[in-house]
């Protein structure tokens, strides 16, 4: 557990090793992880999300500024689009964001989609725990921008800040997408631009005629300029306001527990996906299909017969002890 170790001792260059091997799917990282997953669950996860070019990252380069004046360490995620030669992130560590790359208190990591779709990266949630280990009070997770507005971040972060522009279509996508009622604060950036009054009349709008969120909290609608890094203060201010609610309502326990049920069906679904992947690789999946389509058994009982198997390889790892991926 070397890189574990070094994480929990702050040291980011195991941090970003750890990450890499979670993207990676390397078996040694999931052990590392076995041995975080203790120390984590203290970090506030902040949610970005929002159109291509709504100003993302400048706002999150902003809220790092934010943040390091509360006296908090940041952790940053930015979810990029994929390489098509490489597998990696197409702009690797965000150029925007390198303002603060000198500051000990500041980690940033980009994680590459690799097809997994959402606006998220598979390693997301690792990462995001590799990063609590590490340390960081504050992460922020940027989603890819992909053109459309992504929910999952909604499942990933505490908060989920949804950055519009008044560029039209904005608002009939997030209505299209459901994120109205999702997102906790809405960011109108590039307020500069005409027709940003316009938005935030609509906005205001579309939430009157909403019914009264169960946890009584009515998002906030803030303006900014990102690019004069005007409206951040506000912003912040506005994410610190909902972090105390979210606390005192108890509606912060309810969404991280949640998020912990989310990440365990998610992990077994992975878990089985291994293993049938693993069952189609050899003679036995050939012959359940040989049997199904000469007529000598069927599909539901073919599957409890797959279930069956796996549960006996379930077994004998636990008899034996070892951990890793099961073999068909």
């Amino acid at each position: 557990m070397e890189l574990a170790s070094r994480v929990l001792q702050g040291d980011t260059i195991a941090a970003a090793k750890l990450i890499s091997g979670i993207e990676d799917e390397v078996p040694s990282a999931r052990e590392e992880m076995s041995y975080l997953y203790p120390h984590t669950g203290k970090a506030y996860v902040i949610g970005i999300t929002g159109s291509p070019g709504a100003g993302k990252s400048t706002l999150t380069n902003n809220l790092i500024g934010f943040f390091r004046a509360q006296g908090m360490s940041v952790g940053v995620i930015a979810i990029d689009p994929t390489s098509a030669f490489t597998g990696g992130a197409i702009l690797g560590d965000r150029v925007r964001m390198q303002h603060h790359s000198a500051d000990k208190d500041v980690f940033i990591r980009s994680l590459a989609t690799r097809g997994w779709v959402g606006g998220l990266a598979k390693a997301t949630t690792g990462a995001i725990h590799v990063m609590d280990a590490l340390g960081k009070d504050v992460i922020l997770v940027e989603t890819v921008g992909s053109g459309q507005i992504e929910i999952d971040i909604t499942r990933a972060a505490d908060t989920t800040l949804l950055v519009l522009t008044p560029a039209a279509g904005d608002a009939i996508q997030m209505m299209k997408a459901g994120i109205l009622e999702a997102a906790d604060i809405f960011v109108i950036n590039k307020a500069d631009k005409g027709g940003a009054d316009l938005l935030k009349t609509d906005l205001e709008a579309m939430l009157a005629m909403r019914a009264q969120p169960a946890n009584g909290w009515r998002p906030g609608i803030v303006l900014t300029e990102a690019i004069y890094d005007k409206g951040t203060e506000e912003l912040g201010e506005e994410i610190l306001r909902h972090r105390e609610f979210l606390i005192s309502s108890g509606e912060l326990g309810r969404r991280q527990r949640e998020r912990v049920k989310l990440e365990l069906m998610e992990t077994v679904e992975g878990f089985l996906k291994d293993f049938v992947h693993e069952v189609d690789k050899g003679d036995y999946l050939s012959r359940l299909i040989d049997d199904l389509t000469q007529g000598k058994t069927n599909p539901h009982a073919a599957a409890l017969e797959i279930i069956r198997r796996l549960a006996k390889e379930l077994s004998r790892l636990e008899d034996s002890g070892k951990a890793g991926r099961p073999k068909a």
